[in-house]
Formats: C-alpha cells, sequence, structure tokens
C-alpha cells in the first residue's frame, strides 16, 4: 500500500465499513452509496472524542444547516468515524492532520472587524458565518474591533506580524485599503506586504428599482473586492464564502497602485474616481438624512444638471490600446520636486521618512499618450467589481501589472442614464461615448468645471476623499492631497490576497 494512503475498516453509524484515503486526499466509503470526501475542498478539520474521529466539514446542501444560514450552496456536517482500535484512531488522526497540514492553511489570523460600517451588521455577521467556521478548522483568531478612521490602519503599522498567518478585514473595502497602506509605512514593509490578507463582506448594497431603471446604491466602500474574488470563479459574494477560502489558504497576488503628489503617497489596490463617480458618491452625503434613497436620488440630479471638468489626462498604453490619446512625453518631473500639499491644511501632513516608495520604474522612457478633456468621468480600476452590483471594469484583473481606465467625455443625458443602469453587468463599456483601455502609469490633470470655473471636483481613491477642489461638498476639510496634479504608478502582484483558488 502506498505510504500516503489509508485503508481500514471503521464504525460509521453503527456499521462497519471500509474507508479509504487516497493520495490526492480523497475520504472514500459506502454508506448505502458510495460517498466521497475532498480534505482540500470539503474538510475544515477534526476533532477526537473518546474513540471516535468527528470530521467538520462543508459538502453540497442535502440535510443540514446551511453555512450561516443561507440558502443552497455548502452546509456544514459532521461525520463521525470509530476506528476498531487505539492503533487505527492514532493512524488516521496522523495522516489526516499530516494532509490538511500539507495544504499550508493559516492557523493563526488576525481579525478586524468594523461594527460600524453598512448597517452595523458586522458583529453578527462574525458571530453567526465567520467565527463557527474557523473553530472547525482549529483556526486561533485575535479579534480587534475599529474605533476610528484609521485605525487598522495603525494598528497594522506596528503588529507583530510573527504571530499570525494572515490578516482578515471583516468590513467593507475600507479595512482593507487602511491595512495595506499600514503595513508599506512599516520599516519592514518588504516583507510585511507578504503577509496574506483577507475580507470577509460586512458592508451592505441596496438595489433599488424604478421601473425599467436599476440604480446602485454605495454604502461605505463596498464589497468590491471579496465580491471580485468570489465572482471569478463563480461563487455568490457571501460571508461564509469569503471565509471558506481564507481557511482553504490559497493565495493570489494583486498589483499595488501608488498614489503620488509631492512627498505624499497613498496605496490604492482598487479604484480611483474623478468627475461623475467620485461627485455622486462624496457629494450625495449632504442627503444622509435620505438614508439609502440618497444616492439614487443625487445621482439623477447629477445626471440632469451634468457637469463637465477640464483636464487632461496621460498614460502609459497597455500593448494593443497604443491607439488612444495622441502622443506625449513624460510630464510628472514636478510632481516630486514641488510642494502641492494642500493649502487648506493649517498643518500639512509630513512625508513619511522611511516605507514603501512605490516602485521603481523609469517613467521618462515609457510610451505615454495623452488624453485632453473637458470629462464627464475618468475611473481607474484595479478590479473587475467596485461593489457588489457594480461591475466597472470587466476585463480587469488582479495582477497584471495594468489599470483599467473608463473615460466619459461627452454623452447626452438620457444616454449616460442608460448607460449607468447597466453597471450591474459591466455593459456601460459597450457604449460609443465610453472609452475603456488598460494603463500601466497614469497622470491626472484635474480642472474646473467647463460651466463654472470657480467651482473644482473631487478626487476619490478607494472610499477615501484624496483631494477636494473648490466649491465642492466639505471644501475646507482637510485632505491629504491638493486639487492638483498627481501620478499613478503600478507594482505588479506586490500584496497577497486569500483567493478562493
Amino acid at each position: 500500500m502506498d505510504q500516503e494512503t489509508l485503508s481500514d475498516r471503521v464504525l460509521i453509524n453503527g456499521t462497519v465499513v471500509r474507508v479509504n484515503l487516497t493520495a490526492d486526499g480523497k475520504l472514500q466509503w459506502t454508506e448505502g452509496f458510495q460517498r466521497t470526501l475532498t480534505l482540500e475542498k470539503e474538510v475544515l478539520g477534526f476533532a477526537v472524542d473518546s474513540n471516535k474521529i468527528k470530521i467538520r466539514a462543508v459538502t453540497e446542501k442535502e440535510n443540514g444547516i446551511c453555512c450561516g444560514g443561507s440558502s443552497g450552496g455548502l452546509v456544514r456536517k459532521d461525520f463521525v468515524f470509530e476506528p476498531l482500535s487505539q492503533e487505527s484512531q492514532r493512524l488516521w488522526c496522523q495522516k489526516l492532520r499530516e494532509y490538511l497540514d500539507s495544504l499550508g492553511r493559516p492557523k493563526r489570523l488576525f481579525i478586524f472587524m468594523n461594527p460600524f460600517g453598512g448597517k452595523k451588521t458586522a458583529s453578527k455577521i462574525f458571530l453567526d458565518n465567520v467565527k463557527p467556521l474557523l473553530e472547525d478548522a482549529d483556526i486561533q483568531f485575535t479579534l480587534e474591533e475599529t474605533t476610528r478612521q484609521l485605525y487598522a490602519k495603525d494598528v497594522a503599522k506596528r503588529l507583530d506580524l510573527s504571530k499570525y498567518d494572515g490578516i482578515v478585514c471583516v468590513s467593507g473595502d475600507g479595512i482593507l485599503v487602511e491595512v495595506v497602506n499600514g503595513l508599506l509605512e512599516r520599516e519592514d514593509w518588504s516583507a510585511a506586504i507578504k503577509m496574506p490578507l483577507g475580507v470577509i463582506p460586512a458592508a451592505m448594497v441596496t438595489t433599488i428599482a424604478r421601473g425599467n431603471w436599476k440604480f446602485l446604491l454605495w454604502t461605505g466602500t463596498g464589497n468590491g473586492m471579496v465580491k471580485s474574488l468570489l465572482d471569478s470563479v463563480g461563487e455568490p459574494c457571501k460571508a461564509s464564502n469569503a471565509t471558506l477560502a481564507i481557511i482553504r489558504g490559497h493565495k493570489h497576488s494583486l498589483d499595488v497602485a501608488t498614489i503620488l503628489q509631492g512627498e505624499t503617497r497613498f496605496y490604492s489596490v482598487l479604484m480611483l474616481a474623478w468627475g461623475l463617480v467620485a461627485d455622486i458618491d462624496i457629494e450625495s452625503e449632504k442627503y444622509r438624512w435620505m438614508g439609502s434613497a440618497r444616492i439614487d436620488f443625487y445621482a439623477l440630479q447629477r445626471i440632469l444638471r451634468l457637469r463637465q471638468y477640464n483636464g487632461r489626462v496621460s498614460f502609459v498604453p497597455a500593448p494593443g490600446f497604443e491607439d488612444y490619446g495622441e502622443p506625449t512625453s513624460y510630464n510628472g518631473e514636478s510632481i516630486n520636486e514641488k510642494d502641492v500639499s494642500n493649502p487648506s491644511q493649517e498643518q500639512p501632513i509630513k512625508p513619511r521618512q522611511y516605507g514603501y516608495q512605490g516602485p521603481a520604474v523609469s517613467l521618462e522612457n515609457l510610451g505615454w499618450r495623452t488624453i485632453n478633456g473637458p470629462f464627464v468621468s475618468v475611473w481607474l480600476h484595479n478590479v473587475p467589481w467596485g461593489g457588489e452590483d457594480t461591475m466597472a471594469a470587466p476585463d480587469a484583473k488582479f495582477s497584471d501589472g495594468y489599470l483599467d481606465l473608463i473615460l466619459i467625455r461627452d454623452c447626452p443625458k438620457l444616454d449616460l442614464l442608460k448607460l449607468m443602469t447597466q453597471l450591474s453587468n459591466g455593459g456601460h463599456i459597450k457604449s460609443n461615448y465610453v472609452q475603456y483601455l488598460k494603463v500601466k502609469a497614469f497622470i491626472l490633470e484635474p480642472g474646473t468645471c467647463t460651466h463654472d470655473p470657480t467651482r473644482e471636483g473631487i478626487i476619490d481613491s478607494d472610499g477615501e476623499v484624496l483631494a477636494r477642489g473648490k466649491g465642492t461638498y466639505l471644501c475646507d476639510q482637510k485632505t491629504l492631497m491638493a486639487y492638483d496634479k498627481l501620478q499613478i504608478t503600478l507594482d505588479q502582484g506586490l500584496a497577497t490576497l486569500f483567493s478562493p483558488v
């Protein structure tokens, strides 16, 4: 018999049957029908209870309790084996442990939970959907509730990473972004950013139908990253599915964008928006008293009273996109040289003296191209989904070394309204009014509104307001950057995510 297999007779439900553990990690036995359990995908862990071995698993729904109480999909189920001798029990435990350990699964996790995100459901989601699965998988965890903005970033900067096999965020995308920025601001950033990161959805997204129109209501920063991960394998965006992906320990590299202005940096893993999308997302806050309907209301208002912004975008196109725009030379030298800190700040944010400084790439010798405004919207995406119902960039990949750029320069209002309703399936990129391309470096030079030169716009990245121009909502508030030229470069595969495959 092969050294990595085991075949033995055990007692199951009062009947002695033969159970085989194959070299490729399958448990097989006959229980009225042929039963197969795959250790890698279905088995979470096991426990010894006297002379019995209880195998904790998730299987296709038959009878049992669905993971997290959701309908359909997988269910948690225990399989109880009773070896016929102590030596048999010892050997089964040894072989099961050796195989599960060989999968490289995490054993210790640090978990951030945002109890205030979405509809304040994170605590319930964790207790009902996440904790039981982690306990079944024998994963130890430290749970830390965030208490304020940038709390997760501050903790990630000082966390003793040697104690953990991964960091998990039970939240929307915002906590993940904070963790990435915190890890990259550490002195040991090059080792820290290799820590696998997981996301379990806890932010809520609501869809409101109005006749034939459907509007997407973002709350918080959504669940774009975990939706992108789970959708890539056809799984629904549920906390239980995200938790299982973390337990199984598969990993996927993730591109990280460095947004640079002067000596100020922000690290982005999701998106950057300027124009219509940023205006709706941020300025609708003034109608928070309306509840979730505020974005529906403000989206219509912004489209009916459409703004266009003067400005220019320059980019290095990916292969196959060289025909977009006009040839130009690199015009970002001043970004590193001049002080463009926000003049509205009484105490400008001090630059870091250590940490990741961005990708080491010579931008001067690349084939830059430029497109001049006015623009209705400029949207950059690193992953396909901006939220559970917003497929902003259908062709985006996690680690292809490119950002997907979605541009709208001029669009009749009715066509724009129709275009916005197609965000849920990515159909908007087929519009003749949309330019969709991939870029590996990008410079944004934002300008004023075409109809009102005293009004500027908002620059939003990963839910963080990077800059508020003149005349915008809460424009007197401090921001990380000025409403001025900024540069984005990409470091391919810099971070690591827990992934379904």
